[in-house]
């Protein structure tokens, strides 16, 4: 089965509605949707008009969403209101999430079912801190958190799902687990989903690598068997080096 590569841009907390606007701008033709891989951006949550306007051939995403539908939750999105506004992707459980606001496996899975009933296609983020890495816990680790983050969707539902392996000491830090360490840390989170869902679903499933991940290393990543993708922070920023991404890529 062949899987269509998916790079993806995580913007976390940067750019106003008018930088995202330049960004799109400086972007404008340059993907046109017909490249082997599909090329997307995770924006803010007050970027999503602008993007979903202007992104062109980028798909768009959001960074986060709330399980329920509305009531009294000051401050946070619902899937409807993103669906509403033309959002195709929404990222969940990034490690930032996890950390810093005590985002479970259990509110992913929850997520997960909510996006996947309004044909949003959730980007499903999983990975190790270095403690845990540096004592041979990441297969451990790796696993209960897809069993988990995974509960309760059909294999159908998991054959379309992002998952984004990435390693916490990775993200921000300038390092990067090196290719072997990320391809078997994705073929881990492929095998996980075959023995919980079963070939289909693993062999449907995109499996992205992400932790300063560049377009200097970009290639090397991407030859790899089971590695579909992957998803960028910084690099994926600015216009310049956007494109460069593309160009390691397409």
């Amino acid at each position: 089965m062949t899987r269509r590569p998916i790079i993806f841009g995580n913007w976390k907390m940067n750019k106003t509605p008018a930088e995202a606007k330049a960004f799109f701008d400086g972007m404008a033709g340059y993907v046109t949707g017909e490249e082997a891989a599909e090329y997307g951006v995770g924006v803010p949550f007050v970027d999503l008009d602008v993007a979903v306007k202007n992104a062109g051939a980028l798909s768009v995403g959001a960074e986060n969403c709330n399980e329920l539908d509305s009531g009294a939750y000051t401050g946070e999105v619902s899937v409807p209101m993103l669906k509403e506004i033309g959002i195709t992707y929404c990222i969940i459980g990034h490690s930032e999430r996890r950390t810093y606001y005590n985002e479970t496996s259990a509110h992913c899975a929850a997520k997960a079912k909510r996006l996947f009933a309004s044909d949003i296609t959730p980007i499903l983020c999983i990975g190790e801190t270095e403690a845990e890495y540096d004592a041979g816990k990441t297969e451990e680790v790796v696993r209960t958190q897809l069993k988990e983050s995974l509960e309760g969707l059909t294999a159908e539902e998991v054959g379309k799902i992002v998952l984004a392996y990435e390693p916490i000491w990775a993200i921000g830090t300038g390092k990067s687990a090196d290719v072997n360490t990320a391809e078997a840390c994705c073929k881990l989170c492929r095998d996980t989903v075959r023995e919980l869902y079963g070939d289909e679903a693993a062999e449907s499933v995109r499996v992205q690598y992400g932790g300063s991940v560049k377009p200097t290393n970009i290639k090397e990543y991407m030859a790899c068997a089971d590695i579909d993708g992957a998803l960028i922070g910084g690099a994926s920023l600015k216009v310049d080096s956007f494109k460069e991404l593309v160009d390691a890529t397409k």
